[in-house]
């Protein structure tokens, strides 16, 4: 469970719609390139009509105060059988990154510490109505800084997606403190912005990953204090062409 898994849902039936050209993705897809399952036709560069609005709001005022930067949409909606297979796939990823090997009993502990990492960054794939995962939600968007003229992502301090401390949002803080003139202060920075700029129009960040924001979620209304959430999961059969 969450701290935000107690938030009551009740979904406002706005659909999902595809990312307008305004937005920048970063392709290919990351997770259809790992062979996650979004089936014939599905399109993970979706989300909910009033998220794209304040998502396009934020872009907005990052071009209005750095005409040089753009935002660039990582990932967005995942049907919960993606969520399953990217929980499972990050779970392998960082058991080989570690050398644990899943299938010998003497490892079994280090296993347990992977999985309870993992769970850090990527929520249960549960299909229980009540908990959703907010990706699943149509309300949560993964995205970074990227510069205006050739769409490259700008170096954050750590990679999307990333298991470990270096991910948490103000993992820089203290060293740029001290440090004003180092690489640090510099990806603290540019941290710092991002979260402005989306803050600024309706969304609140997971306080595990500089790159995860959501409005309308569990998450969001846990963080925002909302009595309760606006987005359900969205099953496939429910986006717009």
């Amino acid at each position: 469970m969450r701290p935000w898994s107690d938030r009551p849902i009740v979904d406002c039936q706005e659909p999902l719609e595809p990312l307008p050209d305004a937005l920048l993705r970063l392709e290919p897809h990351p997770y259809v390139s790992v062979g996650a399952p979004y089936g014939a036709g599905a399109d993970p560069f979706r989300l909910r009509s009033g998220v794209i609005a304040r998502l396009l709001g934020a872009e907005d005022q990052l071009k209005a105060r750095h005409p040089e930067l753009r935002l660039a949409v990582f990932d967005a909606w995942r049907p919960i059988p993606v969520q399953s297979y990217m929980v499972a796939h990050a779970i392998s990823e960082e058991c080989n990154r570690r050398g644990v090997d899943r299938l010998d009993p003497a490892q079994a502990q280090d296993l347990k510490s992977v999985v309870a990492d993992v769970g850090r960054f990527w929520a249960p794939p549960s299909d229980d109505p009540a908990t959703p995962p907010p990706h699943s939600t149509g309300a949560a968007v993964d995205l970074t800084l990227a510069s205006a003229s050739d769409g490259s992502p700008l170096d954050m301090g750590g990679a999307i997606d990333a298991i470990g401390s270096i991910s948490e949002p103000d993992h820089y803080r203290d060293q740029a403190d001290h440090q004003p003139l180092s690489s640090a202060a510099v990806w603290h920075g540019r941290r710092i912005l991002l979260r402005q700029v989306m803050t600024a129009f309706g969304f609140e960040q997971h306080p595990n990953e500089w790159w995860h924001f959501s409005h309308g979620d569990q998450l969001w209304a846990w963080r925002s204090g909302a009595a309760r959430a606006i987005y359900a999961a969205t099953p496939s059969s429910s986006v717009t062409a």
